[in-house]
């Protein structure tokens, strides 16, 4: 380093403003592959939960002791379940499986009568 005579920017200044310069664009080189994978992480997992979720209903639309299961052991996916079919007009799955449940003794299901061969009192 010499003597400095002259106006503007210090040859020091000007090799650290470089030095800076390239620091900056190595780290930035380095840091997307980072960057990619992180994102490629993110998508990866927002996909298996899309999927899992997807299969997850299917499971419980297609089966009633399934959804019985669920009822026993997770019953908020089950209440989620119920929820988003009723927004999306159909009515009368929770009733239908409650009624099934609450009929069950020790494994075996109780026989309904039908509806016509119920004595009503008054009648």
């Amino acid at each position: 380093m010499g003597f400095y005579l002259g106006t503007g920017e210090s040859p020091f200044l000007t090799e650290c403003n470089n030095a800076l310069r390239s620091m900056h664009l190595r780290m930035a080189r380095t840091m997307e592959p980072v960057a990619k994978k992180i994102f490629k992480g993110v998508l990866v997992v927002e996909l298996l939960g899309v999927f899992g979720a997807y299969f997850l209903f299917n499971k419980m639309n297609a089966s009633q002791d399934f959804r019985q299961t669920m009822s026993k052991k997770f019953p908020f996916i089950l209440e989620v379940y119920y929820k988003s079919i009723e927004q999306s007009g159909m009515y009368g799955v929770r009733e239908h499986d409650q009624e099934k449940w609450l009929g069950r003794l020790g494994g075996s299901v109780v026989k309904r009568l039908p509806l016509a061969q119920v004595m009503i009192p008054g009648s």
